[in-house]
């Protein structure tokens, strides 16, 4: 069974170089390839998963070195319960995002990148979930950033390299600072494997264990965007394709959640910057849920309530309890399927209205009412409505902070209880302009381009404000639109046409993320008890460094 541990990270690395040659000439085979890859990784999460749960920790060496010179990879419980949803989040964008594909009929070479760059993503979030030691952690790290500027900059349009740039900046400082915390730790411990740093931090000196926990603490909260480190996110990810807005808000924050949780159990127990997190976290739930309220766009509405709800999480890893170590999986695991899932929901009204403006569209609930179920369901279930899942993650947060009794502890606990209700709010607003109230007087019919300046060419400068498309029966091009509009995008970067009648894959694998999420409420029991089990596993820390380094 070890020996099934590096195969979610090399499968689709080795898919990678097959979906590069088949290309667009034989994009069919390209897509079977991306399709079965990811199932084949979600195949093998879910008996990782299980034998984890059974059997305890899983580990293989690469090339039979043992540490601390060589490649360690670990599968636990939460390693594999991450491993397990991720999978499962990644192969439901990846239908939606052949969906959308086909719909535009993109046959350029963004589309054929998009695959090899999908699934070098996949590879670097399962290299992270597995990684023994801080080197192969930092090699995951920078395999996901390759992949997600290209992903990012799909179609080469400004609004896209400047979000870009603007990601890779933030990224490339995280990746420098956590290349000195490594340096830093080598020096001290002489080792970068998590087993052993398990055993030998402890005999340092308590300055230099501070001081590297605060640089790896610094560089995971930028990943997972814990403010005050969030600044980049609003503005990186709304001008990306839906699908890749939707794994990347869903997942890729996450994986620094992930990153928290491992090493202030494994290597920094004791709960030594508690009081940090925990400040960090109320200001997180704070700041974004003010930021979503004052939002239009339901796609920048949506990064706001994903700065907010991160403060959660941190807030489970700032009590630092059996109890709130479970309550804070439960949420990671709801958070991850969930977001994604409202990201391709406002795919979807993009390609139903052509914006995600709520203010220039509305009347979905009668026009679309499918696509209104698949909003309402994950928007309440963000909200923290029982029984879904996401009031159980939360009921188990609250239930950790008092317990806890402390000052800090009660804050978090109004804190949290305060921006359940503004999410509430938020998402009753989205759904009262766009779904409920009729449709305002401008709203873009159905075949209707909309297009921005951007994409003007310069021969057609002479003519009016609208005509016809020239191809098929599009309808009308509207070619200038108001200052403010969002412009609904295509994964080539050129603008939708819009729809009345939803791609089926795009709509199918919105309403596969949408049972996801429901499948955690139906079975909460064994969730919560499985998370519970992962807790006392991450807390005594000794099954980890048992596997790894033997008895």
């Amino acid at each position: 069974m070890n020996a099934l541990v590096p195969l979610p990270v090399l499968l689709p690395l080795c898919a990678t170089g097959l979906s590069l040659a088949f290309g667009t000439r034989l994009k069919q085979i390209q897509r079977f390839v991306s399709v079965a890859v990811l199932t084949a990784v979600l195949g093998l999460s879910v008996t990782l998963m299980i034998a984890a749960d059974t059997d305890g920790p899983l580990s293989v060496h690469l090339g039979d070195f043992a540490p601390p010179l060589g490649i360690t990879l670990v599968a636990d419980r939460l390693s594999g319960l991450m491993l397990t949803v991720s999978s499962a989040v990644t192969l439901c964008v990846l239908v939606y995002s052949l969906g959308q594909g086909m719909a535009d009929r993109d046959e350029e070479t963004p589309v054929a990148v998009f695959h090899p760059a999908y699934l070098i993503l996949v590879a670097g979030v399962s290299c992270t979930f597995l990684a023994g030691d801080l080197v192969n952690l930092y090699v995951g790290f920078e395999i996901m950033l390759v992949a997600s500027f290209v992903l990012l900059t799909l179609g080469g349009t400004g609004p896209r390299i400047r979000a870009g740039s603007t990601y890779v900046i933030i990224s490339l400082f995280s990746s420098m600072l956590f290349l000195t915390a490594i340096a830093m730790t080598y020096a001290a411990t002489g080792t970068a494997n998590f087993a052993q740093l398990a055993e030998r931090l402890g005999g340092l000196p308590l300055g230099v264990q501070t001081l590297i926990q605060a640089m790896l603490l610094t560089v995971f909260a930028v990943k997972a965007a814990v403010f005050p480190l969030a600044a980049w996110l609003p503005d990186s990810y709304p001008t990306a394709p839906a699908p890749v807005t939707a794994v990347f808000a869903g997942l890729l924050t996450k994986v620094g959640v992930y990153c928290m949780l491992r090493t202030e159990t494994l290597l920094f127990p004791g709960n030594r910057l508690g009081d940090l997190l925990m400040a960090a976290a109320l200001a997180s739930m704070t700041v974004g849920i003010l930021g979503a309220v004052a939002q239009t766009d339901l796609k920048r509405l949506l990064s706001f309530t994903l700065i907010s709800h991160i403060g959660y999480m941190v807030f489970g890893i700032g009590l630092a309890t059996r109890q709130a170590y479970a309550g804070a999986i439960v949420y990671v695991v709801h958070h991850i399927t969930v977001q994604t899932t409202l990201f391709l929901v406002a795919g979807l009204i993009e390609r139903r209205t052509g914006t995600t403006e709520l203010t220039r569209i509305g009347g979905i609930a009668r026009a679309a009412p499918a696509l209104a179920v698949l909003f309402f369901v994950p928007a309440m279930n963000l909200a923290g409505i029982p029984p879904l899942s996401g009031f159980i993650g939360k009921l188990g947060l609250m239930r950790a902070g008092v317990a806890d009794g402390g000052v800090w502890a009660w804050t978090l606990v109004a804190g949290a209880t305060a921006t359940s209700l503004l999410t509430l709010y938020v998402m009753a607003k989205v759904w009262n302009l766009a779904f409920w109230r009729a449709a305002p007087p401008g709203q873009a019919a159905a075949g209707t381009v909309l297009e921005s300046d951007d994409d003007s060419d310069d021969d057609d400068a002479d003519e009016g404000p609208d005509r016809m498309a020239g191809t098929g029966d599009e309808g009308f091009r509207v070619r200038h639109q108001p200052a403010g509009l969002a412009v609904a995008a295509t994964l080539h970067g050129h603008a939708v046409t819009t729809t009345s009648v939803l791609p089926r894959p795009m709509t199918w694998a919105t309403a596969a993320a949408v049972g996801l999420g429901l499948a955690f409420t139906v079975f909460a029991g064994p969730l919560t008890s499985y998370t519970d089990r992962a807790a006392t596993e991450l807390i005594a820390r000794t099954p980890y460094t048992r596997e790894v380094l033997g008895p």
